[in-house]
């Protein structure tokens, strides 16, 4: 599920050059970070969702537990990572130095999630 955080992110990471290539977790990977019950929506329809946001040039679908390949694959000039990282927990971190790949932290602060979103949608189902 897309939030504002995501959509501010991804605009952000525009900023950062010219052409965006978005990583969407498989549906296999999502389970495995995000727990039971999860994905909500399919990969397919998340990767319909962020190729919709205009910021946006290109969707990858990946099933990794994070986007080192995707980076030794695409060799891009920056790597843009959400403001729950910071430079030096970024999991690619080393693989995009090696590479030479810029790291750039972008978006708004984290006060969005799609967790806190999903229970605040169970919250008002159930009232």
């Amino acid at each position: 599920m897309l939030h504002v955080g995501h959509v501010r992110y991804l605009n952000a990471a525009r900023q950062e050059g010219d052409v965006v290539v978005a990583g969407v977790n498989a549906d296999s990977s999502v389970g495995e970070l995000k727990g039971a019950g999860r994905p909500i929506l399919s990969e397919a329809a998340r990767a319909a969702l962020v190729a919709g946001i205009d910021a946006v040039t290109y969707v990858v679908i990946f099933d990794e537990p994070n986007v080192e390949g995707l980076l030794r694959d695409l060799r891009p000039d920056v790597h843009a990572k959400g403001t729950d990282y910071s430079l030096e927990t970024v999991p690619e971190r080393e693989v995009a130095a090696k590479l030479g790949i810029r790291v750039a932290i972008v978006g708004d602060p984290k006060h969005h999630s799609t967790r806190d979103l999903i229970a605040r949608i169970r919250e008002r189902s159930n009232a």
